[in-house]
């Protein structure tokens, strides 16, 4: 098994359950919906296939509702045209037809109160940064940009401001509706887009919970500020997302690599996950054969400590979906073949910490094949997860949607539903039963067990205990003979 999780985006070329099906025995784990584009009712239906598919394979599946946030878009374009350097583009305050007319380019965009705020050398960029402008007049009803790196303008193609500070909340009042959505129709996970500080993921977790939700908040990290407040950003938020794309455009591309590690490393300390996403595969949209580079990226991200990588044109719009998973997924193989293991130990830990690290260095030393986990809330398994030990992580949760939150940390397994009890050697013996009965153990197995002595209370996992199945097997399954 692979310990990094495969996040899988949603769209016209994955959409139908027998693909789905592919990708979730593929190795894919978590199902991304992006809410810049569908509608709700489109949304609802891929719940209900991703739900229906889960379901029929036996196997947890996650989904992760992407808000869109203050993306700004240009308008409506009928036929897409070129722009070439030197010469204009002007941006109006208002809707205009957006066309060409010589060498100016006619634009409007969706969130015009920003053009408004911009002055005389500032930049502007379109299609994350593959057309380049820079601002040279400004007058009452529009911009004028000098075009600084060509290209081909087509319908709804994303702008950046590179250093500006936007105008506009992170969490829209669209925003806000495709989250009442999300959490009426029980997403599991939701992130947040263009998240500049803590403040925007405060507002976005107290709206989440007025809704009636309690999804995992992840912070999308795509702005320079994002980056300057991640410390604080991190503290609030259930889990970081590392998106390229936009970063890529917002601050100078040679810095994303180190920046990527930066966070990665400072979610990990955190015990939070961290998903890397955009551009994993680009290189396999219109190909069969990946690049290099992408390959070589992949498994960069995977010995960075990243608990899931994540999909994006890929598998919404690429010929080759499923190829790009396998390619994924043997690429995450190789890299944890060097996998630094049981990263933290040894260190100082906090009071919480004490077990989860324990069953980590005992899982080594008695060279265990398995840790199991009894979790009610999933944080147990989290924090054993936190210090990376060199066996798979199984999860015996009470509830559903726990085992599908657990989907996207690196390295458990959501092994099993049990049910509760408060005698925790028949929960323990119904799980062991349960995991040789679907492989997930053999009867040769050493485990480490992990679970609280009062069972069903979160935050009681205080015991540790040796299981040598060697032993365990006939007290299992005992004879019929009396």
């Amino acid at each position: 098994m692979i310990r990094t999780k495969i996040v899988a985006t949603l769209g016209p070329a994955t959409k139908d359950e027998a693909t789905l099906k592919k990708l979730i025995k593929t190795g894919v784990s978590v199902f991304r919906l992006n809410f810049s584009h569908g509608n709700h009712d489109e949304h609802f239906e891929n719940i209900r296939i991703i739900r229906k598919v889960s379901k029929e394979l036996s196997v947890p599946v996650a989904i992760l509702q992407d808000l869109s946030g203050p993306k700004i878009r240009i308008g409506k374009v009928e036929k897409p045209f070129p722009v070439h350097q030197g010469e204009f583009i002007e941006f109006f305050f208002r809707p205009v037809e957006c066309g060409k007319e010589k060498n100016r380019a006619l634009l409007w965009v969706d969130h015009p109160e920003v053009l408004k705020t911009l002055k005389e050398g500032d930049l502007i960029f379109i299609a994350d940064g593959s057309i380049r402008s820079q601002v040279i007049e400004k007058t009452s009803e529009k911009l004028i940009a000098r075009v600084l790196l060509g290209g081909i303008i087509s319908s709804r193609k994303g702008v950046n401001f590179p250093g500006v500070k936007l105008p506009i909340p992170c969490l829209t009042e669209k925003d806000k509706k495709d989250l009442a959505f999300g959490i009426k129709h029980g997403v599991d996970f939701i992130s947040l887009s263009f998240v500049n500080h803590a403040d925007d993921v405060a507002e976005c977790k107290a709206l989440i919970k007025e809704l009636g939700g309690d999804q995992p908040l992840f912070a999308k990290i795509e702005t320079q500020s994002g980056v300057e407040h991640i410390d604080e950003i991190l503290e609030l938020a259930d889990g970081v997302m590392i998106a390229r794309g936009d970063l890529g455009v917002e601050v100078p591309i040679e810095k994303v690599p180190v920046i990527q590690k930066n966070i990665i490393k400072k979610a990990r300390n955190l015990g939070k996950p961290v998903i890397v996403a955009t551009q994993m595969l680009t290189s396999m949209i219109n190909s069969l054969m990946p690049s290099r580079a992408d390959v070589s990226d992949i498994a960069n991200a995977v010995l960075d400590g990243a608990d899931a990588l994540m999909l994006s044109d890929e598998t919404t719009i690429g010929k080759y979906p499923l190829e790009a998973v396998e390619v994924m997924k043997k690429t995450i193989e190789e890299a944890e073949k060097i996998y630094p293991f049981l990263q933290g130990v040894g260190e100082p830990v906090l009071q919480d910490e004490a077990i989860s690290h324990s069953c980590a260095i005992l899982a080594k030393e008695v060279e265990a094949d398995r840790i199991v986990v009894f979790t009610r809330s999933g944080i147990s398994a989290c924090r054993v997860s936190k210090f990376r030990p060199n066996v798979p992580i199984l999860a015996a949760v009470h509830e559903e949607k726990i085992l599908r939150k657990l989907t996207i940390v690196w390295g458990v397994v959501p092994a099993a539903i049990v049910t509760e009890t408060k005698n925790p050697e028949k929960m323990l013996k119904d799980f062991l039963r349960m995991a040789l009965d679907k492989g997930l153990i053999s009867s040769k197995d050493i485990l480490v067990v992990t679970m609280g002595s009062q069972i069903g209370k979160v935050g009681s996992t205080n015991m540790i205990r040796l299981v040598r199945m060697e032993e365990e097997v006939a007290t299992l399954y005992p004879s019929s003979d009396s």
